[in-house]
């Protein structure tokens, strides 16, 4: 019997809800999108070069019942025909976490539906099960404007944590140095499209903590460095811009994939100690990030050379969605999990902690 899962997610600048299908007797997926509505509100949060709480929660409040009427209209069904309501529960901006989550709850009650509260970045982790059939376990290296970790995913809500930033994450760096170089929000497309038309090899801009052989992660000195480098230049020319913008990218790229690389190596120790010769090794990349086509070659080049198979889910799944979260419910629910409707709103809720629950 197949589950139909109602998704909501509503933890930074998107309003999303869809409606997915899960099938129990394909438990490594893929799945089926019925429905997949997301509103952005970029236009609101451009002139500010980043995003407003305060803005977007106000956002969610006004758009979101409209948006589930419109995602349960696209996948033609009816309420009643939901065997389950997610809805992000964390880690994220709280006045749009619980603006989602209430209404989730609010569902749920007035349906008799298990409900499920998925952490956002179990949505992001398990996406390319969506698309795909992919077997646990697996190297996730998870990359957006808020996150920046690897992470062995071995099993439903079972991870372990290799290496995390220390300070911004990369689409933050990506977004910082956009809004330096005044190319406006979101600040990732601005700079991949600029830095096609650039020569990265032009500024030697810092790769903090390469060479270590760590996995953690650090972007901070990147923004300085490129404020340094456009002060030093003044007045800069378009041509400066674009060597700017490529030249960031690449360190960018180098430092993701350096630090990917220490972690497939620790990665792949663990599963030969584990399964021998036969371990299949694969590595997924998600989140924001995972859409920049530079770094998804580079970082697929990086696992042909060491026989790890490459995984990533198309663009518009990579970026916030509701089909996700219902995914992650879907999975949850697939295996007896819910969660009670005192669940509360979670500002940050490390994917470790679901090894408890």
């Amino acid at each position: 019997m197949t589950l139909t899962i109602l998704g909501i997610e509503t933890s930074c600048d998107e309003t999303a809800a869809a409606v997915i299908r899960l099938d129990p007797e394909k438990p490594d997926g893929p799945g089926e999108i019925l429905s997949n509505c997301v509103h952005s509100q970029i236009d609101a949060h451009a002139p500010y070069g980043g995003v407003v709480p305060e803005i977007a929660a106000r956002s969610h409040v006004s758009i979101i019942d409209g948006l589930v009427e419109q995602a349960v209209a696209d996948a033609d069904i009816n309420l009643t025909e939901l065997d389950g309501i997610a809805a992000t529960a964390g880690p994220g901006l709280v006045g749009g976490v619980m603006v989602g989550l209430m209404t989730g709850k609010m569902l749920a009650l007035s349906l008799d539906k298990p409900f499920i509260g998925v952490n956002h970045l179990e949505g992001h982790a398990l996406t390319v099960r969506l698309c795909a059939p992919l077997a646990f376990p697996y190297l996730l290296l998870l990359v957006s404007g808020g996150h920046c970790q690897l992470i062995a995913v071995k099993d439903h809500g079972l991870y372990e944590t290799y290496g995390s930033t220390l300070d911004d994450a990369a689409g933050e760096a990506f977004d910082k140095a956009a809004k330096l170089m005044g190319l406006g929000y979101p600040g990732g497309p601005a700079i991949e499209k600029l830095a096609q038309k650039g020569d990265a090899t032009v500024f030697d801009l810092p790769r903090p903590l390469t060479g270590d052989g760590g996995c953690d992660f650090s972007f901070s000195g990147l923004k300085t460095a490129l404020r340094v480098r456009a002060t030093q230049m003044q007045p800069v020319s378009e041509n400066d811009m674009a060597n700017l913008a490529a030249s960031l990218q690449q360190a960018i790229t180098d430092c993701l994939v350096e630090r990917s690389y220490n972690a497939l190596r620790r990665f792949s120790q663990d599963r030969s100690a584990q399964a021998g010769d036969n371990a299949h090794l694969k590595f997924v990349v998600a989140g924001g990030v995972a859409a920049n086509t530079h770094i998804k070659t580079v970082l697929g080049q990086m696992c042909n050379k060491e026989n790890f198979s490459f995984h990533v889910a198309p663009p518009h799944l990579c970026t916030d969605n509701a089909a996700m979260i219902a995914w992650a419910g879907a999975e949850r629910l697939r295996i007896g999990k819910h969660s009670m409707l005192n669940m509360a709103a979670r500002p940050r809720w490390p994917l470790t902690e679901l090894n408890r629950l």
